[in-house]
């Protein structure tokens, strides 16, 4: 199993496409965590949609691709080690029996085994461009812990909002979509690592987005918004 996955390496695009969800794969020596199939084919175990619109936008930009290939409850590589949820116990209130009482030293071979490899594939393709605009992608579900989300695409930042802001001016010019700035979540939910250990501190230009599930749940859905976004990203990307 290859630690990290790279689409569209090959691309001179100074767009750097990530995403941490990719995957709900668990390898074997897990047990599955405990959890059920049902549990791993759900939002829970991974962000449905997102890379496979992420490799639309990828080829619509010609811009390189890196997603992670377990799924974030081995570890979530949007996470640094030390938050208690990059290795979670539980998610959306389901608890993980595979991640509890873990260790230190369980602990510290996925982040050795998953992590790190992430971190460093994605630094070396950053250090390799010259400038790139850094753009993380998810999806989250409609409904979480009983409650309906209304809106449809999330625009996050952290203390660099010069990209969001941008993309979000040039949205609003294409209202086609519910798309709200660091909605459902906020860099105060600790979901903007990836942005704060890539691009702040090299200054480069950054956002993370977030679309609702259930948008992207088949083929066409994933090409209409990779088209959407890929095209509102460029117009964006002039305006800074």
């Amino acid at each position: 199993m290859a630690m990290v996955n790279v689409f569209n390496d090959t691309s001179e695009a100074q767009i750097l496409l990530i995403c941490e969800h990719a995957s709900n794969f668990i390898p074997a020596k897990f047990n599955a965590l405990g959890l059920t199939q049902q549990q791993l084919e759900s939002h829970i175990a991974w962000d449905p949609g997102a890379i496979e619109t992420a490799q639309e936008m990828a080829i619509l930009l010609d811009a390189p691709l890196i997603s992670a290939p377990v799924s974030r409850l081995i570890y979530d590589c949007n996470r640094p080690p030390e938050s208690p949820t990059a290795i979670p116990l539980a998610s959306e209130n389901q608890p993980i029996p595979g991640n509890a009482s873990l260790c230190e030293a369980d602990k510290l071979s996925r982040v050795t085994g998953y992590y790190r490899p992430f971190e460093a594939a994605v630094a070396k393709k950053v250090a390799s461009m010259e400038m790139p605009l850094i753009i993380t992608i998810h999806s989250f579900t409609p409904v979480f812990l009983g409650q309906r989300r209304q809106v449809e695409i999330g625009v996050l930042h952290d203390k660099d909002s010069r990209f969001a802001d941008a993309f979000l001016h040039q949205v609003s010019t294409d209202t086609r979509f519910d798309i709200q700035r660091n909605q459902p979540y906020a860099a105060t939910d600790g979901v903007t690592h990836t942005l704060k250990h890539h691009a702040l501190p090299r200054g480069l230009a950054n956002v993370m987005l977030e679309i609702r599930n259930d948008l992207i749940a088949s083929p066409a859905q994933r090409v209409q918004m990779a088209s959407y976004l890929a095209k509102h990203l460029v117009l964006a990307s002039q305006r800074i």
